[in-house]
């Protein structure tokens, strides 16, 4: 198999935070996202994933299930980690992307400047949704949200749902943040840091480079068990709906058709090992755009999506 790989940039918790407004942030990630040149071919499906943990394990978990889909639709797979979320909009809005496998804030983003549509969405304990929330060290003394005042966090990344959007509206709507999009410490943070993924996120609370994080829960199966011992979460967020694939806008009917076919012969339960690997998924259900609504509506809120 061919397969494509780009490099990721992770922040690190000791260096300056990083916040541009999602325009500027679209914009940026065309010169961030450099993957290796594909040539237009019929033959090839380009599938592009988030880094949502370490990028040289991950492009290694989702082998198997490219390879899957290799067999199955009779077509070459070329995949890739996008440099950050941003760089996944711009691949399906530039169309370096035939499918993305998107958290649901890049989805909306995504769909509303290039027409890019959800067809599945992940199951998460048999679920079709998923929470963020604040982690902290055990050890830390810190009991409540109200107790980081003046201290750290670590994000994941600008336009991420449970790695951003969702855990701030915590604090907006307990009172304790009132900054917008641009300025996440908000008058209550010392410092807001993105760190490029959940792992990474959740492991600086382990390290103990910042008091908290604001992550997906299940954030914490990316962690040993040692480490998982060592933080607690204080609060959680609303309900977010599941983690999607998308297709771009204009791909081929009959591609299309193979591509979920072959996604949902993962479900599976011979094929549950090879499901697993794509981001710990228990498995894939058909969606369309009205399930992420909630989405839409929070993005409004906060600055994210302009009427």
């Amino acid at each position: 198999m061919s397969r494509v790989m780009c490099f990721i940039r992770v922040l690190s918790p000791k260096a300056p935070g990083l916040f541009l407004p999602v325009a500027a942030l679209l914009v940026f990630s065309t010169f961030l996202f450099t993957p290796v040149p594909v040539r237009a071919d019929d033959r090839e499906l380009r599938v592009a994933f988030i880094p949502l943990e370490n990028p040289e394990k991950l492009i290694n978990n989702v082998k198997p299930a490219m390879n899957f889909l290799e067999k199955e639709m009779g077509r070459k797979v070329r995949y890739f980690i996008t440099l950050n979320y941003s760089a996944a909009v711009e691949a399906m809005i530039s169309k370096k992307a035939d499918v993305s496998f998107m958290s649901p804030l890049p989805y909306v983003l995504a769909n509303k400047y290039s027409g890019v549509e959800a067809v599945l969405g992940e199951i998460y304990d048999g679920k079709p949704y998923y929470y963020s929330r604040i982690f902290v060290r055990k050890d830390s003394g810190i009991k409540e949200i109200s107790d980081l005042k003046g201290r750290t966090i670590a994000y994941v990344d600008p336009i991420s749902s449970s790695g951003f959007m969702y855990p701030q509206d915590i604090f907006v709507r307990a009172g304790l943040v009132n900054g917008g999009v641009e300025k996440p410490e908000g008058k209550f943070f010392r410092r807001v840091y993105f760190a490029g993924g959940d792992q990474q996120a959740v492991n600086s609370v382990v390290g103990g480079f910042v008091n908290a994080a604001g992550v997906s829960q299940y954030a914490l199966n990316l962690l040993r068990p040692d480490q998982r011992d060592q933080v607690v979460a204080i609060a959680q967020s609303a309900r977010i709906p599941s983690h999607n694939v998308v297709v771009r806008k204009g791909l081929e009917p009959e591609i299309r058709r193979k591509f979920i076919a072959a996604m949902l012969k993962m479900n599976r339960p011979e094929n549950r090992n090879m499901i697993r690997s794509l981001y710990g998924t228990d498995g894939y259900v058909r969606v369309n755009h009205n399930r992420y609504k909630p989405v839409v509506d929070m993005a409004r809120k906060y600055g994210f999506l302009k009427e």
